[in-house]
């Protein structure tokens, strides 16, 4: 087969979201801005894999969180197609949609009180688990590029690399949750998005698990990004406020 650090996202790439945007071209800002991208141009994979998992997700998360992991999934394509689309990010739609669906999956009521670990290491131990699980489980490269996303998807850090599917994971999830990098995808395809998977008061929905994890495990990961700061940022976030 073909080079699996290209074909599941391994390729290392800028931890800084901002160092990597300003390492391109077009950013911040160009004559060409991103496109309209509807939800039926990026389509659920069709994959064995993709469905079983998909229907693993959507029977064990709440529906505002499966409903933000499919907006992570569209707006993530959309940023693809828009600011990487020359760049070696090779991964296929279906890697990048299985770490979408499974990367809040520690988030649960159940999950939360199951362990002590944070819950983006929890989870990718997890679906590194449920991945691999069964004959038509994920290859082992793909189940651990997808592992490693989902443990790092809240590492924003400012020096160091991340793989290629883990920064695009992060910024799909930060542009969701807090609306940072509104120019990467364009208000028509936010629109459709939203439309197709609603919020439902997601920004509170959020916040509030922040603040459960954070007082289960007061050592938890999430605590690096501000205890009050962080669920503050996801309240405040205007560029999603007419769709919560």
């Amino acid at each position: 087969m073909s080079n699996p650090i290209a074909t599941y996202g391994f390729t290392a790439v800028p931890a800084s979201a901002s160092a990597l945007l300003t390492s391109t071209p077009a950013y911040p800002s160009s004559s060409t801005k991103a496109e309209p991208i509807p939800v039926s141009a990026t389509p659920i994979p069709s994959s064995e894999l993709a469905q079983r998992i998909n229907s693993y997700a959507r029977s064990h998360l709440p529906e505002p969180t499966y409903n933000h992991s499919l907006r992570v999934y569209h707006f993530g394509l959309a940023i693809k197609r828009y600011r990487f689309a020359h760049a070696d990010w090779d991964f296929s739609d279906e890697t990048y949609f299985l770490a979408c669906v499974l990367h809040d999956i520690g988030t649960t009521d159940e999950n939360l009180q199951k362990t002590k670990m944070s819950f983006e290491f929890y989870g990718g131990f997890l679906a590194l688990e449920v991945l691999q699980d069964g004959d038509g489980g994920a290859p082992q490269d793909q189940a651990e590029s997808i592992a490693e996303a989902i443990i790092r998807h809240q590492d924003l850090c400012d020096v160091g690399k991340i793989t290629a599917l883990g920064q695009l994971l992060q910024l799909a999830t930060i542009f969701d949750n807090t609306g940072a990098y509104a120019d990467l995808v364009h208000p028509d395809t936010i629109k459709d998005v939203s439309e197709h998977f609603p919020r439902h008061a997601w920004s509170q929905c959020f916040a509030s698990t922040i603040h459960r994890e954070n007082g289960l495990k007061p050592w938890a990961h999430t605590t690096a990004l501000g205890e009050e700061a962080f669920p503050a940022k996801v309240l405040a976030n205007k560029l999603m406020e007419p769709f919560e």
